[in-house]
């Protein structure tokens, strides 16, 4: 009965060095692949859709719809009729806000004295 003890213990510690073997040998569980953030890029040139494409350019259409020039107009009521022509082909080329200025300076006519 003291040999089988002895066998049953044997055992027990053969068991439980495999068990330990099997836990060195087995891979450890690996944490997800972070990558690195992306190189910072340059924010695009913006160039209006029509350039893109060989297309007339934003002074050449809003000239075509033949807008009115502006001279020195005292009388708010001219002015302001002078504005709303220029709003409306504002609309229709649909111009960008930064393009506005531009284009209407460029309708301002004025006499030097």
């Amino acid at each position: 009965m003291e040999v089988e003890e002895r066998r049953g213990a044997h055992a027990r510690e053969d068991e439980q060095r495999r068990e330990d073997k099997a836990e060195q040998q087995a891979p450890a569980p690996q944490a997800p692949t972070v990558l690195p953030p992306p190189p910072p890029t340059q924010a695009p040139t913006l160039v209006p859709k029509e350039q893109e494409h060989g297309g007339p350019s934003i002074m050449e259409r809003f000239k075509r719809m033949v807008p009115p020039s502006f001279k020195e107009e005292s009388q708010p009521l001219l002015v302001e009729s002078w504005m709303r022509e220029i709003e409306k082909i504002f609309r229709a080329i649909r111009c960008a806000e930064e393009d506005k200025v531009n284009l209407a300076t460029y309708m301002l006519q004025f006499r030097f004295v």
